[in-house]
């Protein structure tokens, strides 16, 4: 068995492992077990429409110490009160103030009332 190396590593979201599924599906016309098992899954827990849009959104509000793999778990998540997003910070090591919290979770509210 050939060593495996590691190129890059990079956070998605659930979305986008969904769609790397789909393509994987496409390319070998079949998923093995655990793929299988995973999409399954995600078709239960993927509930938003264009979670690109929302990632977009989140980015814009030029939250400080805010990064990317931040946002991806935020929006994998999506939580709709300011509690639920003081659980998913609290796994990390940024510090998020009440207004910045209050801006994102507006803005996840306005993008699950427009689906």
């Amino acid at each position: 068995m050939a060593d495996a190396q590691i190129i890059s590593e990079a956070p998605i979201s659930i979305y986008q492992l969904k769609k790397e599924l789909e393509r994987i599906k496409k390319r070998d016309s079949e998923l093995n077990f655990r793929a299988n098992k995973t999409e399954e899954y995600l078709g239960q827990v993927a509930a938003l429409k264009n979670p690109d849009e929302l990632f977009g959104r989140i980015m814009k509000l030029n939250i400080p110490r805010l990064r990317e793999q931040h946002v991806q778990k935020i929006i994998d998540i999506a939580p709709t009160t300011m509690n639920d997003l003081k659980v998913i910070v609290q796994g990390y090591t940024i510090t998020l103030n009440s207004e910045s919290m209050k801006k994102i979770v507006e803005t996840i509210n306005e993008f699950l009332e427009k689906k």
